[in-house]
């Protein structure tokens, strides 16, 4: 008979002052790690964009090891998830500490408290310009994606960033889910200039990873950051992302890494009761 265990579950609105804004993510501390499965399976009953689960390391350079998971699968780097496990260990496991370090596929990341928001330290992906969207048909492809035509592409890795005239645009989007998973496993970032109260704009959508359209999202940061630091001229950066919920970011790009800053609010608290294996 499988045994069942009880671990610490926390519920955080990440890149938001305002409890049900910003990008909810689960956090989950660990003593020592579950099996795939049922990290899986924790995070698809979550059913939020990201679970974060992070356990003790024996590594000099890092406090903790961090995962994510959406619903579907474990992702590479996730931002809003990041943020929100330095809340939960800053604010409930270490009162008085001023940084956290995490070991992860995206490499050491520290979340560092930052007046009343917190700080966390990513790596830069610089996106490059592309001709048109990979495996489309020109600009009937991107209609039946986006619902409206980008202006330009840019790929940033896992994610493909798409350009709009204004800020309206970007809001005003309908996307074809469907399409865009017929693009394989990657990210799109709908971006477009500020409209005065911020320098830049974005909406994302991961429906390749059971995220359709993610609220905030820390790492699609890591590519417009640089992209925007980039066409404006400057390193400090001020963001919306302009989903339903919405979330504002403090940016700052230096070389090869991205300084992203928000606040977190804590909504949840408990313990959640999972099988040791499945």
């Amino acid at each position: 008979m499988t045994r069942t265990i009880r671990i610490p579950f926390l519920q955080v609105d990440a890149f938001t002052k305002e409890p049900f804004k910003g990008n909810p993510a689960a956090v989950c501390p660990l003593d020592a790690w579950l099996p795939d499965p049922v990290l899986q399976a924790i995070a698809r009953e979550n059913n939020l964009s990201e679970t974060a689960f992070f356990v003790p390391s024996d590594e000099d350079d890092a406090d903790f090891c961090l995962r994510w998971f959406t619903p579907m699968t474990e992702v590479d780097l996730c931002g809003h998830a990041t943020l929100a496990s330095g809340h939960a260990i800053l604010s409930n496991l270490r009162d008085k500490g001023e940084a956290v370090r995490f070991s992860s596929q995206a490499g050491i990341l520290i979340v560092t408290k930052d007046g009343d928001r917190l700080s966390m330290d990513l790596p830069a992906r610089r996106p490059r310009a592309l001709e048109a969207l990979p495996d489309t048909n020109g600009e009937a492809g991107a209609k039946e994606a986006f619902g409206a035509v980008p202006s330009a592409y840019f790929s940033g890795g896992r994610d493909i960033l798409a350009l709009f005239e204004d800020a309206q645009q970007v809001r005003a989007l309908k996307p074809d889910f469907t399409a865009l998973k017929s693009f394989g496993k990657r990210g799109f970032i709908a971006t477009a200039p500020g409209a005065g109260d911020c320098d830049f704009v974005s909406r994302c959508f991961f429906p390749a990873f059971g995220v359709e359209e993610d609220p905030v999202t820390g790492s699609a940061h890591c590519v417009s950051a640089p992209f925007w630091a980039d066409r404006l001229g400057k390193s400090e950066l001020f963001a919306r992302q302009i989903s339903q919920r919405g979330g504002e970011l403090w940016l700052s790009v230096a070389e090869d890494r991205v300084h992203i800053s928000g606040h977190c609010v804590e909504v949840i608290a408990g313990e959640m009761s999972v099988p040791e294996s499945l």
